[in-house]
């Protein structure tokens, strides 16, 4: 069917629908004075106000037009969706991902193709033997192309299916697979912290380039352009994740100016890690069209200022039971047995933010407190009160891999159990009576 012309050719003279409707009614009279105005010789002052504005090559119209491309609805013409595969590189900490179709919308991850990229590009194989296969372990809505598309959380394998070395998922998931690990439903509610760099500079959001701004105090869940950098980013974040379907729980400005911290949470099992990963591939998507450089260094600035964590609470069916605080406490004694195993699979250069200051606790040294927010393990008062509850373990990094931290939490305090003599040292020394 053949579409009418005149709207667009109203757009591109720059003449409104309105404009034409005012219009009053031609008379003869106004015929008559608009040719005799057309008969007098052109002055440079007598310029027209009609203006072709698509045969402008500026910048703006271009960005318009692809916007409009960008933001194509393509669900009234094909079944087809498009799936962005997402899944975690060679440093274990950076993300990559690319597209492809898929004929028709799904319902569970299994009915998504396996697919493969070159793992010698991301530090993942050998060039002489490059192909790493991506399975496809759980999607999301695509808030960046809308409709039926999906961003697609993928773990790594060997063309024989071989995990491969940098795939965590893949041990965390036979954790939260064990019996006794299900049955106890562990909850985690994990705050990752961020924070937002100039580009090129690479020097935090809102600081004088080459200086610093006032010292720390004014910034955290602050309001105002002296004082809040980057809003715009963590609300489009949020908006962008509550569309996904990932359980963001909030968000909010934290102590070092240009950073932030959302939550994820509370999910179970594996579910957490596979929505901290999504959010974090999202972040990156946000930040990189803002022309902003996102940060997961867990100390980005030396000197007084907080570094940046993704402390992770935890707590099983048993510790939200009455009596559960007696729980908790084994945890935290079990937590402290195995604590140099935890703190170095918690974050890379996560000893220059371990520091005793600045609200974390010492790296070298494993402490619990109610309410103490310089401890490894915090303890909430409402816990306390109630004697059941949850933990919080303080000591991961924000660059911290949720699928090694979230599992390792499950089995040192699910499944590991440490000898009498051990656990008797331990509870003397953290004056837990277990």
């Amino acid at each position: 069917m053949a579409h009418m012309l005149v709207p667009s050719m109203q757009c591109r003279m720059g003449i409104t629908s309105n404009s034409i409707q005012a219009r009053p009614i031609m008379t003869a009279k106004t015929w008559n004075s608009l040719l005799s105005n057309a008969r007098r010789p052109k002055t440079k002052k007598s310029t027209s106000t009609f203006k072709v504005l698509a045969l402008k090559s500026d910048n703006n119209g271009a960005v318009s037009r692809l916007e409009n491309l960008l933001n194509l609805d393509i669900t009234p013409f094909t079944d087809k969706i498009i799936a962005e595969y997402i899944w975690i590189g060679g440093t274990g900490i950076d993300i990559r991902s690319k597209a492809r179709t898929v004929p028709r919308p799904v319902e569970h991850p299994s009915e998504l193709p396996k697919w493969n990229y070159d793992g010698s590009s991301t530090g993942q194989a050998p060039g002489e033997d490059s192909e790493v296969i991506l399975y496809p372990q759980a999607f999301f809505r695509d808030p960046f192309r809308g409709g039926n598309n999906i961003l697609v959380i993928c773990d790594c394998y060997t063309p024989s299916g071989e995990p491969i070395p940098t795939n965590k998922r893949y041990r965390a998931a036979q954790i939260f697979s064990e019996k006794k690990v299900i049955n106890e439903t562990p909850w985690y509610g994990i705050e990752q912290e961020y924070t937002l760099l100039q580009p090129n500079v690479k020097w935090p959001l809102g600081w004088p380039v080459g200086g610093y701004p006032g010292p720390q105090g004014p910034y955290y869940c602050a309001a105002g352009a002296d004082k809040s950098f980057g809003r715009d980013i963590s609300d489009a974040h949020y908006k962008a994740c509550l569309y996904a379907g990932i359980n963001i729980s909030g968000t909010n400005g934290e102590v070092m100016p240009g950073q932030w911290e959302y939550q994820v949470g509370p999910s179970v099992g594996i579910e957490a890690s596979d929505h901290v990963w999504c959010s974090r591939y999202i972040l990156e998507r946000i930040t990189e069209q803002a022309g902003v450089v996102l940060s997961l260094n867990p100390k980005p600035i030396e000197g007084d200022w907080n570094g940046a964590g993704c402390h992770t609470n935890f707590s099983t069916k048993s510790m939200r039971e009455e009596g559960g605080y007696e729980v908790i406490k084994k945890a935290i004694l079990n937590l402290s047995l195995r604590h140099k195993e935890h703190i170095s699979a918690y974050g890379e250069g996560n000893e220059r933010r371990l520091t005793g200051k600045h609200e974390t606790a010492n790296i070298n040294t494993f402490s619990w407190g109610v309410a103490n927010r310089g401890c490894s393990i915090r303890v909430g008062r409402e816990t306390e009160r109630r004697g059941k509850g949850y933990l919080e373990d303080r000591r991961p990094a924000s660059n911290m891999d949720p699928y090694v931290v979230t599992s390792m939490l499950a089995e040192t305090t699910i499944l590991w159990e440490p000898t009498l003599e051990s656990e008797a040292l331990a509870a003397k020394k953290l004056q837990l009576q277990v």
